[in-house]
């Protein structure tokens, strides 16, 4: 029994990532993918995974700690069940064997082996009373660690000190000022839901004031290719309409004329 996956069936379970990897098998996206990512729109990179049939890779309606704070990083994924006392027994002994047990809380393990870039993405299923899965002092070691943050379906503690904390945003379902209890850790880089989201380990998380998504690492460079080129065309669009060149309904349509496309290109030249 593991707490986490081999490398082995990490690589096999993203194995459509063909680029660079942790030593445990999670896929590395560059950190100059991410800073890219930074400027994508949630519709941009919904648009990019809606076109390769990726339907459930965003959830919405969050709590956030840090409002307008825009949230990139790979996923590290966590799972916790309802307690049940033989199976809590027995995460407890392989996290002494893997030499977990010594760290602290089982909400500690996945903490300690976050790495700057990451962001900890934790299913507890909706939990928030007895779901705290943070507090300001371990919400402060998640950010010491990662500059990026956590997405935790459940709740946090101590919110008066998280929102102090600067370079980080926790997106939650609420607040309680109960401690975690009666739950137990199923697994740490495993396949995960997040409200109607299915994530991996090494996807790319973006958080934007409209919600999260889930980028799978495989079509990270992809989103941003196609994010920046949305941008151009974008900024063209808005000044040839202020310009009173063409019309919003000349403007607004999948695929421009010609004539539109090659103006396009000559000021993209230019």
């Amino acid at each position: 029994m593991r707490i986490q996956p081999s490398r082995e069936d990490l690589v096999a379970l993203t194995r459509e990532y063909a680029d660079e990897r942790f030593a445990d098998g999670r896929p590395r996206v560059s950190d100059a993918i991410l800073e890219r990512m930074k400027h994508v729109t949630t519709e941009q990179a919904w648009g990019v995974l809606r076109e390769h049939g990726y339907h459930w890779q965003f959830e919405g309606r969050w709590m956030e700690t840090h409002p307008g704070v825009i949230t990139v990083g790979r996923a590290v994924t966590a799972q916790f069940v309802p307690h049940r006392p033989d199976f809590h027994k027995a995460i407890q002994d392989t996290g002494l064997d893997e030499g977990r047990a010594s760290i602290g809380g089982q909400n500690s393990w996945i903490i300690e082996q976050l790495q700057d870039g990451d962001v900890m993405v934790v299913d507890i299923f909706g939990k928030i009373k007895d779901g705290t899965v943070v507090g300001d002092n371990l919400g402060s070691a998640v950010r010491n660690r990662t500059r990026a943050g956590a997405v935790i379906d459940g709740g946090i503690r101590d919110f008066q000190g998280l929102v102090r904390l600067d370079n980080v945003n926790f997106y939650i379902r609420g607040v309680d000022p109960t401690a975690i209890a009666d739950v137990t850790l199923a697994g740490i880089n495993i396949p995960i839901r997040i409200g109607s989201a299915t994530v991996l380990p090494g996807d790319v998380v973006l958080g934007t004031p409209s919600g999260v998504m889930f980028i799978p690492a495989h079509l990270a460079a992809e989103v941003v290719n196609s994010g920046e080129e949305v941008r151009v065309r974008d900024e063209f669009s808005k000044l040839r309409l202020a310009q009173g060149k063409y019309t919003s309904g000349e403007i607004d349509v999948p695929t421009w004329r010609d004539d539109i496309e090659a103006d396009f290109q000559a000021w993209r030249k230019q």
